[in-house]
């Protein structure tokens, strides 16, 4: 565990990606070697694999309240997020639905994929959110028609935590014959995700982000959704995504998943006390700062924060260089000097969009660490507007 020192890195990027427990490193380790058998193969070897695939499907389905022959192992987010817009549309095509809702806010691998199908033909709307980045249920009631196929989006939000009424959308959309898709890879493992209760037809998870190895992922596709194969060659997972199983890396997501079902609440609590005392503070001391998206609709873990007059790199750097570690949003998104999608969609200026930084806590974090950062954060702040031309300068 981490302590709060000056001399110590503190982790505040949760949302990238997290640190995989040790016991997940080990079961990954211990399956690397001891269950080296193809779980496709009849003999001994081959069957002792099989079991421990089956078991990791039990456990990753009891995550979401699902059946184990409901989950479709994936390479992670991106490609259950591919497989199930694409395999849906592929689907629905000859059935005259050409059409495709998603949000402005969702995760690059949707807004890709998206951009990708309108130029081969597919219609593309997206739904527009509210200053708290919340998307209207009445926004899906005047877009669905009797042509879309699918509507997708994401329970909550990669950079500002906010949690969609998704229950509600899938209803508007299920009234309308469409498909509903969403993607719970930032909310799966860090609140209650139920599929049941949330009605929809297909959700996307992926294991890096509750202590799971990277690299791996899983779709939840309800009995009697017909999709089109993403990936094709073998008969593996039920004849929907060819490929001999990575093995090793799904023994580690199904320990990861079986491990964060049975704390989601106390740890709910506690990240959601650390997110608190860090907005608080930081609102305390630090003129010009502001909570972006709604602050009571949201996973208890994640917190966007802009800075008046900073340019949010040089804050990130800054704190880097204190051994503080967060993002400026999207880690798939980093390197772009576009303004955060997310935030534009929120109605938020370029200025307001590029002076916002996200902290995202985990597992390790401690209240040391909000102490740490509130010791430190104040004065970098102020530094960086001295340095910073005066707005009348501007």
């Amino acid at each position: 565990m981490l302590r709060s020192s000056p001399g110590m890195r503190i982790y505040l990027d949760h949302n990238a990606t997290t640190r995989p427990s040790p016991e997940v490193a080990e079961a990954v380790a211990r399956a690397m070697t001891d269950l080296f058998g193809n779980p496709s193969s009849v003999h001994a070897f081959g069957q002792a694999a099989r079991a421990a695939l089956d078991q990791a499907r039990g456990e990753v389905a009891a995550l979401i309240g699902a059946s184990p022959v409901e989950i479709v192992f994936t390479a992670g987010g991106t490609e259950a997020n591919n497989f199930a817009i694409r395999g849906a549309l592929g689907a629905a095509a000859a059935s005259g639905r050409r059409e495709i809702i998603t949000t402005a806010i969702e995760h690059e691998s949707v807004l890709a994929t998206a951009r990708a199908l309108a130029r081969d033909g597919w219609t593309v709307t997206l739904l527009p959110i509210d200053a708290g980045g919340i998307v209207d249920p009445a926004a899906l009631e005047a877009a669905v028609s009797d042509r879309t196929a699918l509507v997708s989006v994401m329970h909550a939000n990669n950079e500002i935590g906010t949690v969609q009424p998704v229950q509600a959308l899938a209803r508007i959309a299920h009234a309308h014959g469409a498909l509903m898709h969403a993607d719970a890879v930032q909310s799966a493992g860090k609140i209650p995700v139920t599929v049941s209760e949330l009605e929809v037809d297909l959700l996307s998870i992926s294991g890096h982000k509750f202590y799971g190895p990277r690299g791996t992922g899983a779709l939840w596709i309800r009995r009697g959704t017909r999709l089109t194969a993403l990936l094709t060659g073998g008969r593996q997972e039920r004849n929907r995504r060819a490929g001999t199983e990575n093995l090793p890396g799904l023994v580690g997501l199904g320990l990861a998943a079986r491990t964060v079902t049975g704390k989601l609440d106390a740890e709910g609590r506690r990240l959601g006390a650390l997110r608190d005392a860090l907005e608080d503070g930081i609102l305390r001391a630090v003129p010009g700062s502001a909570v972006n998206g709604a602050r009571d609709r949201r996973v208890p873990n994640t917190s966007n924060i802009s800075f008046e007059r900073i340019e949010a790199e040089s804050l990130l750097i800054a704190l880097d260089l204190e051994g503080i570690a967060v993002s400026t949003g999207s880690a798939c998104s980093s390197g772009t000097l576009e303004p955060s999608h997310v935030l534009k969609a929120m109605g938020l200026g370029p200025s307001r969009s590029q002076s916002s930084l996200r902290f995202s806590f985990g597992a390790e974090n401690t209240p040391g660490h909000v102490e740490r950062v509130l010791a430190v954060l104040p004065d970098a702040v102020e530094k960086l507007r001295r340095l910073a031309p005066s707005p009348a300068a501007v």
